[in-house]
């Protein structure tokens, strides 16, 4: 039995009906992820990954160099600095 029905708009929206938002926790601004499960459909919350998840997916083979709070400010410092850097 379905738990809610959407309908689809001219313009391919849909409406997320409430009781499926308070299930999935989700508001303005969340980010749904759409997946493809045998013949089924499958809408979900997108996941949020922690930054070891990210590292283990890049770099599989190596852990993780353990750093201070301070090392890791610094690093986000200095790379905000090279991005948005006038060139």
């Amino acid at each position: 039995m379905a738990l809610a029905h959407s309908k689809v708009t001219a313009q391919g929206q849909i409406s997320v009906p409430a009781e499926v938002r308070r299930r999935l926790g989700v508001g303005p601004g969340s980010v749904l992820e759409w997946d493809e499960e045998g013949e089924k459909i499958v809408v979900r919350r997108s996941a949020r990954y922690a930054s070891e998840d990210i590292h283990r997916a890049l770099f599989p083979k190596q852990a993780p160099k353990p750093r201070t709070l301070d090392e890791m400010k610094e690093g986000i410092r200095r790379r905000v600095r090279e991005r948005h850097a006038r060139r």
